[in-house]
């Protein structure tokens, strides 16, 4: 018998321990050479093991287990051949195994495994939040995934449908999970207790760090966005027709925070040790919220990208981030960071610093309010801004100046289009 081990790989520098978030394949199942077997979860992105070899599949680890760089998760059988490993998930006994079928009904055993594999009827991590927010049982949805697993395009239509049809709600009572998250009987006091992904320890950890290990302060002021709005809608056309994107508020908003953070070096620093680390270039991360948590990839060099290119490559990195498809290396770096809280509707917050950056923005919700300008009042489309900043590195005066600065080229975005 020649056995070979799966081991958690090395997936990142800073990265000491995973956890194993789901098997895609089923203990004893036959497995081919680079066919995903497992899904760890690492402080920063979901990712696929694949197997080293071909042969029978035994799993050491289970699913939740948190594993460290090097733990051995499960060994491969490569004395096992695709005929001799059981090809009916259905009939999971373990003679199977010694009733193996001749060669003739190999072919039968191909789509027996892509149809009912053990991922089918599994969602993905980002699917899985999607069905059980939206009460619906994995198992009345139909994946079409790979192997017939559940994707988040799945979860999203089944809630869809279900919400359009509420009388199919009762036909699942028998599923744990939803009788576990939906109130029964009005005045319940029921609780529950859920492991914490490692995302979302990663984001706690890292959260509490940066209150209890910067000196943070946040800095307010308010913009006037009446010109970027009436900019936005007065080329808006002409830049899709060229573009094949619209643009955003937050491409403007990145431009004017990189012109600011180029103008102002500190706001755009890093404390290393015991030295200052000033960089000659500024790259933004974007706070976007998944189904698992936030995560905040970098756009890099947006000093140098047009506004065209700044909306793609966002729009392509939310799309990542929400299907658990970026990897380490497009979460790595930033300078700074921008948040917006405004999409859900938030008026005011102190947003907090992304470490080991210095500063953050947060941007908020746009309202009319009544404004005075030239000693008459008049309605304008205002937002506030905030401003987080780590103290050590930052002073008062820099921060405040920076804001203003911030405010000035957008309320005049004709100055920042012409680089003054």
């Amino acid at each position: 018998m020649s056995i070979v081990e799966m081991k958690v790989p090395t997936i990142g520098e800073s990265i000491t321990e995973v956890t194993l978030s789901q098997w895609l394949k089923k203990d004893g199942e036959f497995v081919n050479v680079d066919e995903p077997i497992c899904e760890f979860e690492s402080d920063k992105a979901t990712l696929e093991f694949p197997a080293e070899a071909s042969g029978k599949l035994i799993y050491v680890a289970s699913e939740g287990d948190d594993l460290p760089i090097g733990a051995l998760v499960a060994k491969i059988d490569t004395s096992v051949t695709a005929g001799a490993a059981p090809s009916a998930p259905e009939a999971p006994a373990t003679t199977t195994t010694s009733e193996a079928p001749p060669k003739e009904t190999k072919p039968q055993a191909q789509p027996t495994a892509t149809s009912d594999s053990y991922a089918t009827g599994h969602p993905s991590p980002a699917a899985g939040k999607i069905l059980r927010e939206g009460e619906v049982n994995p198992a009345d949805v139909q994946g079409t995934g790979k192997d017939g697993r559940i994707t988040k395009e799945d979860a999203q239509k089944a809630v869809e449908n279900k919400t359009s049809a509420p009388a199919s709600t009762p036909t699942t009572p028998s599923n744990t999970t939803q009788n576990a998250t939906t109130p029964i009987v009005p005045g319940s006091r029921n609780t529950r207790s859920e492991k914490m992904s490692r995302m979302r320890r990663t984001i706690a950890a890292r959260l509490v760090s940066a209150k209890n290990s910067t000196a943070m302060l946040t800095t307010f002021n308010e913009v006037d966005l009446t010109e970027v709005i009436a900019l936005r809608k007065k080329y808006q056309e002409k830049f899709v027709a060229k573009y094949g994107v619209k643009l955003g508020y937050m491409s403007i908003f990145a431009k004017a925070c990189a012109k600011a953070l180029m103008e102002m070096p500190d706001v755009n620093a890093q404390i290393d040790e015991n030295n200052i680390l000033y960089h000659d270039y500024v790259d933004i991360s974007f706070a976007i919220s998944t189904p698992t948590g936030l995560v905040v990839p970098p756009i890099h060099n947006v000093e140098s990208l047009g506004y065209h290119e700044i909306e793609i490559k966002l729009k392509e990195l939310a799309a990542k981030a929400r299907n658990g498809e970026l990897t380490l290396d497009e979460m790595k770096g930033g300078t700074f960071t921008i948040t917006n809280g405004g999409i859900f509707g938030s008026l005011l917050s102190t947003p907090i610093i992304n470490e080991p950056q210095s500063a953050i923005l947060g941007m908020h919700d746009i309202k009319d309010r009544p404004m005075v300008v030239d000693g008459q009042i008049v309605v304008r489309p205002m937002m506030y801004l905030a401003l987080s900043y780590d103290h050590r590195i930052i002073d008062g005066s820099t921060s405040v100046t920076f804001l203003v600065r911030v405010k000035e080229l957008l309320e005049d975005p004709i100055t920042l289009f012409m680089d003054l």
